[in-house]
């Protein structure tokens, strides 16, 4: 039977261009619960993030693994944190410092969720509103910062401005100049390329909360549409495709459900909490 169901967020359980989690969302998981399982968010956004997500139910929250696995919490205790390389961080920001339209972002993990750019010449993003302009949750854009200082960084990503392809390419090109961090892309639609420690991603986070849980790895399930989440579909054996992932994730995945935005994930969570009683897999597992 499924005892930990771990979903990603954005374009899984929360349909692209929604503010949070949907009122079906919110009850299946808190049918999982009142089953005796557990559940979590596997996701690259920060700890104080799910407040507004999942309006402000804690017993959503409580347990889950945030930074793309890199701050993993089990009822509401953090247990592990994985911290990025400073010098391979100051390394990104100068790569990027030449290239129009990029720059890296951090996020202080504890405080508002919101990007800060990491930017000498913040005048190479003039006029690109994919970088600067973005209004979050009321606010008037991400704030810029000639360095990164002393702070030990654990939450990062990369914010280009372009096609998707130029996309890709700073991906790659930052693949190549900084080998001691790895680079995915989080979304099929948002231009970001989140920064992980390398070899910790989120199927690391998804072992640590299966382990500190003790659940085997054949109890758990893994939900997921994007490159960030392609280690934790590759990884666990009962993992769960959405029907808008990529490629690659679709053909990774060992079950398959419908869109994000017809609340599939939801749908699933209900199946699995329905079959906690008779220590069934859920239906459509079968």
């Amino acid at each position: 039977m499924i005892k930990l169901a771990l979903t990603d967020l954005d374009d899984t359980l929360i349909p692209f261009g929604t503010p949070g989690a949907s009122d079906r969302a919110i009850a299946a998981i808190h049918a999982m619960i009142d089953a005796g399982l557990h559940f979590g968010p596997v996701t690259g956004r920060v700890p104080t993030a799910m407040g507004w997500m999942f309006r402000g139910d804690e017993d959503c929250v409580a347990t889950g693994a945030f930074c793309n696995g890199q701050m993993v919490y089990i009822d509401g205790e953090l247990t592990h944190t994985e911290v990025l390389d400073h010098d391979s961080l100051q390394h990104v920001q100068d790569v990027l410092e030449d290239v129009e339209g990029a720059a890296l972002a951090v996020y202080d993990v504890t405080g508002d969720g919101l990007a800060t750019l990491v930017k000498r010449n913040v005048k190479s993003l003039e006029g690109h509103p994919g970088v600067m302009g973005e209004v979050k949750r009321g606010g008037v854009g991400h704030g810029t910062m000639p360095s990164l200082g002393d702070t030990p960084w654990i939450k990062s990503n990369v914010h280009v401005d372009g096609t998707r392809e130029r996309l890709v390419r700073v991906r790659d090109m930052l693949r190549e100049e900084c080998p001691k961090l790895d680079f995915v892309l989080p979304s099929p639609t948002a231009m970001l390329i989140d920064i992980t420690p390398h070899g910790w991603d989120k199927v690391a986070g998804v072992c640590e909360l299966a382990r500190e849980l003790g659940v085997g790895m054949d109890e758990v399930a893994t939900f997921g549409d994007s490159e960030n989440d392609l280690s934790m579909i590759e990884g666990v054996p009962n993992s769960v495709a959405v029907a808008n992932a990529t490629p690659d994730v679709a053909e990774a995945a060992r079950w398959h459900i419908g869109p994000s935005r017809d609340d599939s994930v939801a749908a699933a969570l209900e199946q699995i909490a329905a079959a906690a009683p008779t220590g069934e897999m859920p239906a459509f597992m079968r």
